[in-house]
């Protein structure tokens, strides 16, 4: 490791042809792969920039971001990402310099267009970073084993082609198996594995309805799959940041598999001579910044193939700065605008260079989240193409307490890989196929006395990783013999002491012990077995760090830090990102956190996903990378002690903690936990509501098998609308039209929210949809925004488009709407953020729910409008007077704001592209204009549709 200790000032300096106006391109709405991680970069670039005084200009659609807040560029457009728009902006704002290496595969594939149609060149507007040359030649598949063979390095045999008949030609020179992967394409779009040639000429025809190119190449299923992250300056210096090894095999893409950071199964020569191949290919492409280099290695030879180069930020990066503590991002941003590693600083340590390889004395583990259960006959196995939605890092001393973390953090109903409730009907069949479900297959397998051989050989996962998965099962079967036992004898605190070293969490523990959790939990902190919070310093502890940065771990003798007196508060983040919970609920902690910070305390953070702007160390003051459960929210509480503990920013995976922490002795800020579970329990709302003589669908609570029939007829009739409570999205929610098809869907929702009531309520025809949005305290609203829904009720408020102010809604609704609102707020004494929907049909004002906590259209509404609602909430709910002159009148609005979904169903093959109550879509956008016409066809743009060009009549 090479380390230089600095002078812990930063350098900031004017340097000959550095830029003055710099634009900045986004990644536009999240889709599967390519999520969240952008927002990170990209906000990560702007404030590199904003350092060195230059004026940025940020073209990104998608409001949800952090990085489209008014703090990070000096001015934002919300516009599709697309060459005529880009042009504009560059006109407008007389840019000299554009970054397209910080969103994604569009900044990138839009900066290429934008090279190629000579929009760069007519406005001498120059490429900061990595050359273009360099971009197409990480892009063409072709160019691309061209460059690396000029050096010797080896690639997979392959043949760039351009039609599907071509594509048949090469796979039979190759020979059977191969593998299909497309050029300029975003997480293996358009890529498979064909195994003959049909499969091979289906696959291709599919994946040129939207790429330009294919690479046939020999298929390496089977091999290892490791990453590296490499920064290089322009005065060629080089550093491998972070190496990751993929536990799944080759032939699962890397967003779809388990990864770990650092690589466990390679010895240091091996791992040498692949950080001296990753220097040599990115020194001859002649990056500048960062990029990611990715290989195929033979498990039994030792054999190596560089499968691919991204030529910027990508996913894995966001994951690599994360696990590293090393901010990949900004590194590159500061040395595409010319200074050399050597000049700056590592930002963790404060005190030394960034010019070194951090060293980790931990273990990293990702594991993908995703959801694909919310789609009717979608294919659940996974392959080469993207499907997950999000993901999550888990932080440990040992791959067993990592895995168990990140099993956990996925909130799939498993404690642990061997605490899964799923069952499997052939669990050899289960372990063999790649799907979200196998990791808890191989688990179970060792609990029915499978040998990692034979996992080994059902898998091709290396046995190292399937050594610690059975360790994990042996462990958890062990503690079994314990039950009936005496709780405080040496023998059972020991066996209690290992598990939780190896991951177990509370529950899983209780369960195995046949006692209830608070008991286990009590047991242990008596006899001092409790979590301690590490430091990530990038550096291993060899040199003095200052950093907040932190993870809980029950391997750690002692805490690294200690808490300080200053009041302070808890921020619980959202957790992976789902349909349904997204970078909206990262933008809201991220504000709540700053506001809390302008307002003197001293803020922590809860958060477990690598893709967000809120797992960002220099955010707050203490960020604590762990899972959001109770035991972990208790575990920090005990250690640091904050005032109070702000559940209303993460959505509803924070939120549903509100009854418990409070239970367990814990301030809550803000509105209470009884009327949380008020508003989320539905019979206990729909009572309120009648209670209030406020208008609301018919609606009964779901009685036995027997009653359904009466309860039907009670509200007049199908179709009616299943509701469980405490669920995110719309999840297990259904309009239902049979008495058969009823019984079904009360069975499911009923096992998604178990002990949670579910009602029935009529399902409303034909009606206006409308939403409310707000801030109270103490009850009296502060600031309130009501947009409308383009779509008719019965799709899921987050599939639908919004458009704000309301263009077709009468007055009298909106003005019912706020006296609905302002009733609900006194009843519930809310204070701080809460959002209702509602239905509008004829005269009548119907309430369909009320969530008491930040909401997905909150970012949308608080841009629109003007006012930051969450920073309004954390003032009110810490006591200061609302911000002064704040705006509270659509009616004084010239524009018309317009929020569309994206969807990725062209991902998810079978899925029925259908929208119903339950949401399916993985992104938004939105886009400002003088009409309400203008502001759709902007946002419909930036959700990549096509404007048709030609069309047909049918009469």
């Amino acid at each position: 490791m090479t380390t230089h200790v600095m002078d812990s000032t930063p350098v900031v300096r004017t340097r000959e042809g550095m830029p003055r106006r710099v634009l900045v391109l986004g990644s536009g709405a999240l889709k599967i792969g390519q999520a969240g991680e952008f927002d990170y970069s990209g906000t990560q670039a702007l404030k590199a920039l904003k350092e060195e005084g230059l004026y940025t200009v940020l073209v990104n659609p998608n409001v949800a971001t952090v990085q489209t807040s008014h703090e990070f560029a000096d001015n934002v457009y919300f516009l599709p990402l697309t060459v005529p728009f880009i042009e504009q902006v560059i006109a407008a704002e007389r840019v000299d310099a554009i970054m397209v290496a910080f969103g994604g595969q569009t900044a990138l594939n839009c900066g290429l267009e934008l090279a190629r149609s000579g929009v760069l060149e007519r406005h001498g507007v120059r490429v900061l970073g990595t050359p273009l040359a360099a971009i197409e030649a990480t892009e063409d598949r072709q160019l691309f084993v061209d460059t690396l063979a000029e050096i010797g390095v080896r690639t997979a045999r392959s043949r760039a082609v351009t039609t599907a008949a071509a594509a048949v030609d090469a796979a039979a020179a190759l020979g059977y198996p191969v593998m299909l992967r497309a050029g300029f394409a975003l997480g293996g779009k358009g890529s498979g594995v064909a195994r003959t040639e049909q499969e091979c000429r289906d696959l291709a025809e599919r994946a040129f309805a939207t790429v330009p190119q294919l690479l046939v190449e020999e298929y390496l299923g089977g091999w290892k799959e490791f990453e590296y992250e490499v920064v290089r300056d322009a005065d060629d210096h080089c550093l491998t940041i972070c190496n990751m090894e993929n536990v799944d095999p080759m032939g699962i893409h890397t967003g779809e598999s388990i990864v770990v950071a650092p690589s466990q199964t390679l010895n240091d020569q091996e791992h040498q001579d692949l950080r001296d191949i990753a220097i040599a290919v990115i020194r001859r492409l002649g990056v500048i910044g960062e990029c990611n280099i990715q290989y195929a290695v033979n498990p039994r030879t030792w054999d190596y193939r560089v499968i691919e180069v991204n030529a910027r930020l990508s996913r894995s990066s966001a994951l690599a700065s994360k696990a590293t503590g090393y901010p990949l991002a900004y590194i590159a941003a500061k040395l595409a605008l010319g200074y050399s590693l050597p000049e700056l600083r590592n930002t963790v340590t404060r005190t030394t260079s960034a010019f070194f390889e951090p060293a980790l004395d931990y273990i990293v583990c990702k594991i993908p989240r995703w959801d694909l259960q919310k789609f009717e006959g979608v294919d659940s196995t996974v392959g080469t193409e993207m499907k997950s939605v999000g993901e999550v890092m888990a932080i440990g001393r040992t791959f067993a307490e990592a895995l168990q973390k990140a099993t956990r953090m996925l909130e799939v109903g498993a404690d642990g890989p061997a605490d899964s409730p799923m069952v499997f009907d052939d669990l050899e069949r289960a372990i063999a196929t790649p799907s979200p479900s196998r990791i808890f297959a191989v688990a179970q397998g060792f609990a029915a006395g499978l040998s990692i051989e034979r996992v080994a050989e059902l898998t091709s996962i290396d046995p190292f990783f399937l050594a610690e998965i059975e360790r994990i099962a042996l462990v958890g079967m062990v503690l079994r013999l314990f039950a009936g036992s005496q709780l405080d004898s040496p023998e059972t605190l020991t066996a209690i002491g290992e598990a939780k070293r190896a991951g177990f969490s509370d529950r899983a523990i209780a369960h195995r012990l046949e006692l209830p959790e608070q008991e286990v939990r009590e047991l242990r902190r008596a006899h001092g077995l409790v979590p301690r919070l590490s430091q990530i310093d990038s550096v291993a502890a060899e040199y003095p760090a200052e950093t907040n940065y932190l993870y809980l771990s029950y391997a750690a003798e002692a805490s690294d830090v200690a808490p300080s007196q200053r009041k302070k508060l808890l921020v619980i983040g959202s957790g992976c990102y789902r349909i349904g919970s997204s970078v909206e609920f990262d933008w809201c902690a991220v504000n709540a956190v700053l506001e809390a910070r302008a307002l003197g305390y001293e803020t922590l953070l809860l958060n477990c996903n690598p893709e967000t702007v809120s797992t960002d160390y220099d955010l707050c003051d203490r960020l604590i990378f762990d899972e959001i459960s109770l035991e972990s929210v208790l575990a920090v509480c005990d250690a640091e002690r904050p005032d109070a503990v702000i559940v209303s920013m993460g959505g509803q995976a924070a939120n549903s903690l509100a009854l418990d922490l409070e239970r367990a002795g814990v301030r809550l800020l803000g509105t209470s936990a009884a009327a949380i579970d008020c508003a989320e329990s539905r019979d206990r709302f729909s009572a309120l509501l009648d209670e209030l003589q406020v208008d609301q669908p018919r609606w009964t609570r779901a009685g036995t098998e027997s009653a359904l029939a009466a309860s039907v007829n009670a509200l007049g009739g199908f179709p009616v609308l299943v509701r469980p409570s405490y669920v995110l999205s719309g999840a297990a929610m259904r309009v239902v039209w049979s008495t058969g098809d009823l019984r079904e869907f009360i069975t499911r929702a009923t096992r998604l929210s178990p002990h949670r009531p579910v009602v029935l309520t009529k399902f409303e025809v034909d009606a206006q949809e409308i939403e409310f949005d707000a801030v109270a305290r103490d009850g009296s609203l502060l600031v309130w925004a009501v947009s409308e829904h383009i779509e008719r009720a019965g799709v899921h408020s987050g599939d639908a488009t919004h458009v704000f102010p309301v263009q077709s809604v009468r007055d009298a609704a909106v003005d019912r709407a706020v006296e609905i609102g302002r009733a609900i707020a006194r009843a519930l004494a809310i204070t701080g953020p809460f959002n209702m929907q509602l239905l509008v049909k004829g005269r009548a004002v119907k309430v369909i729910e009320c969530n008491l906590r930040a909401s997905r259209s909150m970012p949308f509404v608080s841009k629109a409008l003007g006012v930051n609602f969450i920073r309004e909430a954390v003032r009110a709910m810490v006591g200061e007077r609302p911000t002064e002159g704040l705006i509270r009148l659509q009616c004084e609005l010239d524009y018309v704001a317009v929020k569309a979904p994206q969807f990725s169903f062209d991902r998810l093959r079978g899925a029925a592209p259908r929208l119903g109550v339950e949401m399916a879509s993985t992104g938004e956008v939105a886009a400002f204009g003088n009409t309400f016409g203008e502001a759709l066809l902007k946002a419909m743009l930036a959700s990549g549709f096509r404007l048709p060009t030609k069309g047909v009549l049918l009469a």
